[in-house]
């Protein structure tokens, strides 16, 4: 299999950790794991949901539904003030610890991002973990007003870098991602941090890492 001619990846739980807002959720949980936890199942939960119902709202907007519904659901007795605190951290996760040698080490090849992320969460993001002029595209779902896993958003890609889909290689900590982004046309690859199984949606991906500094021999980039 030749080597891609350019990679894309998803950002939330790829190269930023979600999980990061924990010692912020401390500030109204003894439990702030499970706030966390439960806070991003019913964020891709509401993203599906949307989706299907054709009721498109940005990120910003789910995410911090989201968090309503989670410190609801656990009887929480957060403020908005408190609330507002959460959301303003979702602003700056922490990368993964090996995201930036990882892309700089893949800098002689095409890269970009290709998020559920709004466009001003998706600039925050790569901003505050000092990512910035690291990606040729930044390319969020709001320019096609709808989630993953629909052939709408990951057609953002090939179009953005002018290369058929079967070139770039996609690359999601995602399962359900992958298989979407697979689907779709394109090399992928799965960094599967936890050791879990890949869904049984009947697409597998093409490489499988444990980190993300694993790709570049893998898929035989420099």
């Amino acid at each position: 299999m030749p080597a891609p001619r350019a990679l894309i990846f998803d950002a939330y739980g790829t190269l930023f950790d979600v999980h990061s807002v924990i010692e912020a959720g401390r500030a109204i949980t003894g439990d702030p794991q499970a706030l966390s936890t439960l806070w991003r199942q019913k964020q891709l939960e509401y993203t599906w949901l949307r989706a299907l119902m054709g009721r498109y709202e940005d990120f910003w907007a789910v995410t911090e539904q989201a968090l309503r519904f989670a410190v609801r659901r656990l009887g929480l007795g957060a403020t908005d003030a408190q609330v507002a605190a959460l959301m303003q951290a979702y602003l700056s996760l922490a990368a993964f610890p090996e995201v930036r040698a990882t892309l700089a080490r893949l800098a002689g090849t095409p890269l970009g991002i290709l998020s559920n992320g709004s466009p001003r969460m998706l600039a925050a993001a790569v901003e505050s973990s000092g990512l910035a002029g690291t990606f040729r595209h930044v390319l969020s779902v709001d320019a096609v007003k709808t989630y993953k896993p629909s052939p709408r958003v990951y057609d953002l890609g090939p179009r953005a870098f002018g290369l058929p889909a079967a070139e770039i290689l996609f690359v999601s900590s995602n399962a359900w991602d992958v298989a979407g982004a697979k689907a779709y046309g394109y090399l992928t690859c799965w960094c599967n941090r936890l050791g879990a199984p890949m869904e049984g949606l009947g697409v597998g991906a093409d490489h499988e890492v444990e980190r993300l500094d694993q790709i570049a021999a893998r898929v035989g980039l420099p």
